[in-house]
């Protein structure tokens, strides 16, 4: 398979690991283990965002090599930091998003690496950025409730 065809299958396992999350209520799972303060429009409007980045990624696949390597890189952080490591810390409570994040997240987020055969500067790009795409909800909904950026 090609890089293009690994970042049209990223989207699409993305969008059945979204589809997991919300029927097993990622929501409160996320206000009981991890300690966010989500609700349940935030979990719509960030996925919308990461749907609309899986559809940049793959059309930019074959121009672009660091676009598909970051979203696979926010699959594999997603799935290692946001689902598997919390699995283990809350002694084996499922965490909405597991099967998906093991099961399609992994698999082909490496495979995904293996075929853009990317250099080293490239993969760490790729998962600096994964990182930030990650990362930038949670510093969101951090700073949300503080003073300087309520809005009332």
């Amino acid at each position: 398979m090609s890089l293009t065809d690994y970042a049209w299958l990223a989207l699409a396992a993305y969008a059945v690991h979204i589809l997991e999350e919300h029927t097993f209520d990622w929501r409160n799972w996320a206000r009981a283990v991890i300690g966010l303060p989500v609700e349940w429009s935030d979990f719509y409007v960030t996925n919308a965002v990461v749907v609309v980045l899986g559809i940049v990624q793959a059309g930019l696949s074959d121009s672009m090599t660091v676009a598909p390597l970051s979203f696979a890189a926010l699959m594999l952080i997603n799935a290692t930091f946001f689902h598997v490591l919390p699995f283990i810390k809350a002694r084996g409570r499922f965490s909405p998003g597991l099967v998906t994040a093991v099961t399609l997240f992994y698999p082909i987020g490496i495979a995904e690496f293996a075929a853009a055969r990317a250099g080293a500067g490239e993969m760490i790009l790729a998962f600096v950025i994964g990182a930030i795409l990650m990362a930038s909800p949670v510093v969101f909904l951090t700073l949300k409730g503080r003073p300087y950026f309520r809005q009332t």
